[in-house]
């Protein structure tokens, strides 16, 4: 029988931590050793305990996780690193793969993932986007694609009130849109008010104006 897989778990909040040993120790193919509750625990338990995985937070006291991961690559090379975290952007899971993470979970996905990419990883595999990931190159280099285009910022404005807002620089009137839309009038006014109210503007020229500056509508 082939020995568990040695894991140390970091993560600043004790119900994670709770959370995830419970969902590792279902499988008798791991075994948590270890505990951290900030990122300079979790370089001494690493350091000292040597696990076959790291699962890090990514934002964690004391010492952020990317951080941590430096320090623990410097000593612990051998050790593979998964990042557990809410949100990450594409340009931290690029410096993150450059230092040496092995693997990528956010946490509202831990019950679905977790288990497949600790083994994913452990096999010598990368684990990026909930999917295994064999040719790390190609995947950095989708990965610096991506960053290249930067996100609009659409300040919550759903795809209609997008399209409102677009009319407006246009000229178009209350009427014109509700005609061009298939809505009526009152809709429209509904839909004006919740964009006032998310952009923070309070007329119809100042929101010609936001859209234009922060690009809200494509160029004519």
């Amino acid at each position: 029988m082939e020995r568990p897989i040695r894991i140390i778990l970091a993560d600043d909040h004790p119900v994670v931590r709770i959370g995830v040993r419970n969902m590792l120790t279902e499988d008798e193919g791991f075994e948590v050793v270890g505990e951290a509750g900030d990122g300079d625990e979790a370089i001494t338990q690493t350091l000292e305990l040597q696990p076959d995985i790291l699962l890090l937070d990514l934002l964690m006291p004391r010492l952020p996780g990317l951080e941590a991961m430096r320090a623990i690559m410097n000593g612990s090379p051998t050790v593979k690193i998964i990042l557990l975290t809410s949100t990450i952007t594409t340009q931290q899971i690029i410096e993150a793969l450059h230092i040496g993470a092995r693997g990528i979970v956010l946490k509202d996905a831990l019950v679905g993932h977790l288990q497949t990419a600790i083994k994913t990883v452990s096999a010598g595999d990368y684990w990026i986007g909930g999917k295994r990931v064999v040719n790390l190159v190609s995947a950095l280099h989708d990965l610096m694609q991506q960053a290249q285009v930067p996100q609009r910022k659409t300040f919550g404005l759903t795809p209609r009130e997008l399209e409102v807002v677009g009319s407006i620089v246009e000229g178009c009137s209350n009427r014109d849109i509700a005609k061009q839309f298939g809505l009526s009038e009152e809709t429209v006014k509904r839909h004006l008010s919740n964009i006032f109210d998310k952009t923070g503007v309070s007329t119809r020229l100042e929101l010609a104006l936001f859209a234009i500056a922060h690009q809200l509508v494509a160029p004519q």
